[in-house]
């Protein structure tokens, strides 16, 4: 999709020596440098969209205290766009989420650097156009919908001048979704993709006591070395329109992974079919449910092992059985006698020693409400990973901006732009309707 806007560029000034000894001083071009070092004005107050309780409309508030910077790693930044997701929405319609009140949503945004980190090794500076990743819901001074957010360093993204601030805010929580359920709970190793982090080796490097109590075990023991995706492996997506599936495809292909998509056709079928970056090797209707998991399992001979949910509770059982049982049937001929009447397949990647492969379900917004069957794994991203480990977050931005920077990753589909904090409850209110789909939309603040 074409940039929003272009950047300028202007001659570069001609260089007088003061003396034939001396090397040419470009006076204004230091000055400017020095100027660009410096923080910029802002305000004692701002705007703010506050949610004063469930199943309420948020409120615009004027003259909001603008939030200060607390640690060495906190930048804060002048919020440009903001990107709309469902969570923003169904949190206070079933009022979920939201841990105080007011409350402040908003998860991710683009704008401007206007205060840089204390700490003097943050590669942040004043007036670098970044995207700000907000997953910790819980400190309202990092949520969206306000002209002033804080952030950590090592959860802002530096924005190539190829990308408008509109196109940079649909990227955040899809981008960390997708590479913590690919990293961490498949076990995707991405070091040769520009560099990416192998999150597997990351997290076992960090002190344990770090992580997170509650996603403690799906870091270290959610899958095990021998059971890793690797490159010819399949994963099947379902909700395959949605920008978490979105990035999830683009992902998943860079590390050589097959992917299937499972989405309504008629609505999304030509899109993912005419775009290369998430055009997936095989594309299944989800109008019958048992129609597309026998479609996968004809195709696929027991050979998925991966699946990803994005649609809920309903949607991720129907892949659990595209899952099973043909290749959980693999872990012994008279489970498979049992299930199908036929000698199972074998796993693909089975090492030679024949250690039986798990299949492993991950679910975004859901997962059945079985226990998982002999042979399958149920997954969560633990997302908090990305600001509560600073390992993990940085690792996580840098590489974004390497993809961007090279063009290797692209912003999902803007499906539409509204302006202004007031026109939020409106966008909300489209995307409750069901008029948002296979894309973003955006709000532009400034």
């Amino acid at each position: 999709m074409p940039s929003f806007f272009r950047r300028m560029s202007f001659p570069r000034p001609r260089k007088a020596p003061s003396s034939v000894d001396e090397r040419p001083v470009d006076v204004e071009e230091e000055q400017n440098q020095e100027l660009e070092k410096t923080p910029l004005p802002t305000p004692e107050t701002q705007r703010v969209l506050l949610l004063h309780a469930a199943r309420q409309p948020y409120q615009l508030t004027e003259n909001y205290p603008v939030p200060k910077l607390e640690g060495e790693h906190e930048v804060l930044v002048k919020a440009q766009a903001i990107g709309l997701n469902p969570i923003d929405w169904k949190a206070p319609d079933f009022n979920f989420a939201i841990p105080e009140l007011p409350y402040i949503s908003g998860r991710e945004c683009a704008g401007e650097v206007v205060q840089k980190p204390s700490n003097a090794s943050s590669r942040l500076t004043p007036r670098d156009r970044v995207l700000v990743i907000s997953t910790d819901y819980r400190d309202l001074r990092k949520a969206a919908y306000q002209e002033y957010v804080v952030a950590f360093d090592y959860n802002t993204v530096r924005l190539p001048p190829s990308l408008s601030p509109e196109e940079g805010s649909t990227l955040g929580v899809a981008f960390v979704a997708a590479a913590l359920a690919l990293g961490v709970c498949m076990g995707v190793d991405f070091s040769g993709v520009q560099g990416g982090p192998n999150l597997f080796s990351l997290l076992r490097d960090v002190d344990p006591d770090s992580l997170p109590d509650d996603v403690r075990k799906e870091c270290l023991e959610g899958i095990q070395e021998h059971e890793r995706a690797a490159a010819g492996d399949w994963l099947a997506i379902w909700g395959g329109s949605s920008t978490s599936a979105n990035l999830t495809i683009q992902l998943a292909k860079l590390a050589g992974l097959k992917t299937i998509a499972v989405v309504d056709k008629a609505k999304h079928g030509i899109r993912l079919a005419n775009h290369t970056v998430i055009r997936t090797d095989l594309l299944v209707d989800s109008h019958d449910p048992q129609r597309a998991v026998d479609i996968i399992r004809g195709n696929l001979n027991g050979k998925l092992r991966f699946g990803i949910d994005t649609r809920g509770r309903d949607s991720a059982t129907s892949l659990l059985q595209a899952l099973s049982p043909s290749n959980l049937a693999a872990r012994s001929s008279s489970a498979a006698a049992v299930l199908d009447g036929s000698p199972p397949p074998s796993p693909p990647a089975t090492p030679h020693d024949s250690t039986l492969l798990s299949a492993h379900l991950i679910g975004l917004t859901g997962l059945p409400k079985q226990t998982p069957p002999d042979g399958a794994q149920f997954h969560t991203v633990p997302i908090k990973l990305f600001h509560e480990v600073p390992a993990i977050g940085d690792a996580l931005v840098r590489w974004l901006e390497r993809l961007l920077e090279k063009g290797l990753v692209s912003p999902p589909e803007i499906i539409d732009v509204e302006h202004g904090l007031e026109s939020i409850n409106g966008g909300l209110d489209r995307m409750r309707k069901g008029e948002i789909s296979g894309g973003k939309l955006v709000v532009r603040v400034a």
